[in-house]
Formats: structure tokens, C-alpha cells, sequence
């Protein structure tokens, strides 16, 4: 390779809901005999799926599939209330890892369609966060994912509300949102963008960067909805060469000039120093920082419960006070990444 420098994107990597996400499947792992099982993958990316899976997780797409009693958690991406509800009816520990952005989301859908709008949701078909949104209130929903979608829809003869997957694209939203108001003028939408800010920045931390690289390399999975977004953001700031990678070996030894770096929101900071140390530029790495994320989502709440049943329990048997706070519940300080790398060894 001929790398002169690489140019490394900042913010990248976890978002906060991937950091809650990953660290409560780790209590679960630590605190419950294998197997624990998760509805979806946790978080679309194959290396930390892989490793919870080495971990003795079992992946289902189908919570039918847990016998009963187990524990399940469901995932970042959110689930069909009917899901919930059946997770929960196995009677086993159910914790809810759904971002809250997501969260949010499904809150507007259902408030809109119990006032009688028809709510276009600008999504991707299959995927798992919007296939769990949608079936919040399915038939008032309608799948947009293009400006001929807006175009096709038949007149609602209903108010018209428009919603989005967190992670798509600004430039994606921004196309099919103008369409929308174009032909619906009352259009009602959120007075906070349902885009994910960790998204959002991770975009604008890309376009900073790509515009005076040779090449950019994104870090993430196929599957990855955010991940493949940055694909196209950099690719639209005319960046000549974008490449999205699983990990090092991906990445060509035709590298050459100036590289930048970036992950997906699900990527794991390890992927990132390995694939630098790959890249061996010669003039070192300039970080290149747009924004400071400090946002923070503790625990599920069903953890928070558990850790404080435990430590009473355990407070109890040896005749001690309950300590204040548990490790759980004070897990700000703790990376999600470091987490991974001690499960791995």
C-alpha cells in the first residue's frame, strides 16, 4: 500500500442506543446460563453478532422460537407490539433494548393514526426497524421509499403525516420529504426530525472528510441501514473510490493517498484500529471532529429492576446494607466497545 495519511472521521461508531443495546446483552450473558436468546440480531453488525453468538446467544427471528421460561431480549431496532406481547406471554425475563429514538417513532405513529391520519412512513422494505413501526398501526400506515412512492400513493381523503426509519439518509429524507409537502401542504410531521442525531453526524462528519480523500473505507455490514447510507453520502460528495468493509482483510492492498475512515453506528471501534494499522499511512492519522456526542441511554429498564432485585437479594442473605447504586445502573463510564473486547478474551 501507499497511504500517505489517513483522514479519520469523528464521531463514528456506536451510537448511544447501540452502546445501551450491546452492554445489556452482556449483563444478560454474564447473569443468565446459556442460552440466552435475542429476537433479531442485536445490532446489524456480523463481528458482534458472531461474538455473543460464541457467547452461547441463540438469534431468532421468530420469538415462538423460545421456549418457554428463557430469557429473550429484543432488539435495538424495535419490535411489532404483537412480538412484545409474545415474548412476554413465554414467561421468561424480556428486556426491551429498542432505541429510544425508535421508540419515539412508534409514539407518533400511534398517537396519528388514533386521530385518523394516513401516516406515510419513508423507510426500507424488510427492515426490522421498519417492519416493528409499521405494525404499530398498520393500517394507517403506507411505505414510502421514493419520490415515485409520494407521487403513486391514491388521494388518503384523510390528514397526511409523515414519519421516517431513524437511520436513513438527511439527503434521502430531505428528497422525499419536499415531495410530500409538495403534495400534501398540510402535511403534519415531528417538531424534533425523526433522523437519529448520532446518524445525522456521522453523515456530516463523513462530508467533512470525503471531499479531500482519495478513497473512503466505511466500516459495517451489508445489512446495516445507516452504514449503507454513509456509502452513498460519501459517494454524493464525490469522493472517487468508496469501499464498505466488514473488517481488515477487505480492504485492498491498492489503497493509495489520502484514505478516510469512518464506521457505521453499529461498527465496533476495535474494526476501526485494525483497519488504520492495515492502512500504514505514512504522514499518521488526522481525527477530524464536527461535532462532541455525549448522549447517554441507560439500561432497559427490566435490567434495572433485575440488578436491583439482585442486590437486595444479596444485601438480605449476608446481612448488609443494599448497596446504593449497582454497576449496572452507574455503566456511563463503560464503552460498549471495551465491554466487547473483555467478552472476546
Amino acid at each position: 500500500m501507499d497511504v500517505e495519511r489517513v483522514l479519520l472521521a469523528q464521531p463514528r461508531g456506536f451510537c448511544a442506543g447501540v452502546e445501551m443495546a450491546i452492554k445489556a446483552l452482556a449483563w444478560m450473558v454474564r447473569v443468565f446460563e446459556p442460552p440466552v436468546y435475542c429476537y433479531h440480531e442485536i445490532v446489524h453488525n456480523q463481528l458482534v453478532v458472531d461474538r455473543f453468538r460464541r457467547l452461547g446467544v441463540v438469534f431468532v427471528d421468530d420469538v415462538g422460537q423460545v421456549p418457554p421460561g428463557a430469557p429473550v431480549m429484543l432488539s435495538a431496532h424495535g419490535s411489532a407490539p404483537e412480538v412484545v406481547r409474545q415474548a412476554r406471554a413465554g414467561g421468561g425475563l424480556v428486556v426491551d433494548a429498542v432505541c429510544p429514538l425508535v421508540t419515539k417513532v412508534h409514539h407518533e405513529l400511534k398517537v396519528r393514526a388514533s386521530k385518523g391520519y394516513t401516516v406515510l412512513y419513508v423507510g426500507h422494505q424488510g427492515h426490522d426497524e421498519a417492519v416493528g413501526t409499521m405494525a404499530v398501526a398498520p393500517d394507517a400506515v403506507r411505505l414510502v421509499q421514493g419520490d415515485g412512492d409520494v407521487e403513486a400513493l391514491a388521494d388518503p381523503q384523510t390528514p397526511v403525516a409523515l414519519l421516517a426509519q431513524t437511520t436513513l439518509s438527511h439527503d434521502e429524507w430531505a428528497g422525499i420529504k419536499d415531495s410530500a409537502l409538495a403534495r400534501f401542504p398540510d402535511l403534519w410531521m415531528p417538531g424534533r426530525s425523526d433522523l437519529c442525531f448520532a446518524t445525522t453526524n456521522r453523515q456530516t462528519a463523513l462530508k467533512a472528510i470525503a471531499g479531500k480523500a482519495d478513497a473512503v473505507v466505511v466500516i459495517g455490514s451489508a445489512n446495516s441501514s445507516n452504514t449503507v447510507a454513509l456509502e452513498k453520502v460519501a459517494r454524493a460528495a464525490g469522493c472517487p473510490r468508496v469501499l464498505r468493509v466488514n473488517g481488515p482483510d477487505e480492504v485492498p492492498e491498492d489503497m493509495a493517498g489520502v484514505v478516510g475512515v469512518t464506521a457505521g453506528a453499529s461498527a465496533p471501534e476495535e474494526v476501526v484500529r485494525a483497519i488504520v494499522e492495515r492502512l500504514r499511512p505514512r504522514h499518521g492519522v488526522e481525527a477530524v471532529e464536527v461535532t462532541t456526542e455525549d448522549e447517554y441511554f441507560p439500561a432497559p429498564p427490566e435490567l434495572r429492576d433485575l440488578a436491583r432485585a439482585l442486590a437486595a437479594a444479596l444485601s438480605l442473605g449476608l446481612g448488609a446494607p443494599a448497596p446504593e447504586a449497582s454497576p449496572l445502573l452507574e455503566d456511563r463510564s463503560v464503552a460498549a466497545s471495551d465491554v466487547l473486547d473483555a467478552l472476546a478474551g
